[in-house]
């Protein structure tokens, strides 16, 4: 069974290779700022967007490949507020000041699409708290990280200095890096992209 990830995330690359899954990348072509606007419209909340991306990717993909297409997304809540990635460092200090001593929800959706349909979902969501770091520690953090803070929505990765902004965290490791993977990897033993 062939199993496309429409994405070029190079998290989520990352972890399904790890992971040991044989896939091809590739991007999903769908206009997420259009999505995210509709539903922004509709009052709908960091959830459900994140849901309805991975959906919207997942089915696109799907309707010209053929075998399985996993669509994914993840949204930063705060307060119930979308918080989109930021652009530069000096952004990437302004919400790491606002995340500071706070807690925040990320929601990571996954869905599964094979021609046009929708096959599998899921959507995990973990509660990070930050601890209330020192301005100076907030500028050696930026100085080390750099452009990679940019790489996420919440201006850190857990899998580097990141760690440090944290007092606690609750939930799925993986869905926190953007892709709930126990369920995926059971759906794909399932249907024999893996052996069971």
């Amino acid at each position: 069974m062939k199993l496309t990830l429409a994405s070029k995330s190079a998290a989520r690359t990352a972890l399904l290779t790890g992971a040991g899954v044989p896939f091809e990348a590739v991007g999903s072509g769908v206009d997420e700022d259009e999505i995210k606007r509709a539903l922004l419209a509709e009052d709908a909340g960091p959830k459900e967007i994140a849901e309805a991306l991975a959906q919207a990717k997942a089915v696109a993909v799907s309707q010209g490949r053929p075998g399985l297409v996993i669509g994914a997304d993840q949204t930063l809540d705060l307060a119930g507020e979308l918080y989109d990635k930021v652009e530069t460092v000096d952004q990437a200090r302004e919400r790491l000041k606002r995340l500071r001593s706070r807690p925040h929800q990320l929601h990571s959706a996954v869905v599964v699409a094979e021609d046009g349909q929708v096959v599998w979902r899921e959507t995990a969501s973990a509660t990070l708290t930050m601890r209330d770091f020192s301005d100076a520690f907030l500028e050696a953090y930026l100085a080390e990280e750099g452009e990679a803070a940019l790489g996420s929505v919440g201006c850190y990765r857990l899998e580097g200095p990141g760690a440090q902004l944290f007092s606690k965290i609750q939930g799925d490791y993986f869905a926190i890096l953007g892709l709930p993977l126990m369920g995926l990897l059971e759906l794909l033993r399932r249907r024999g992209v893996l052996t069971a």
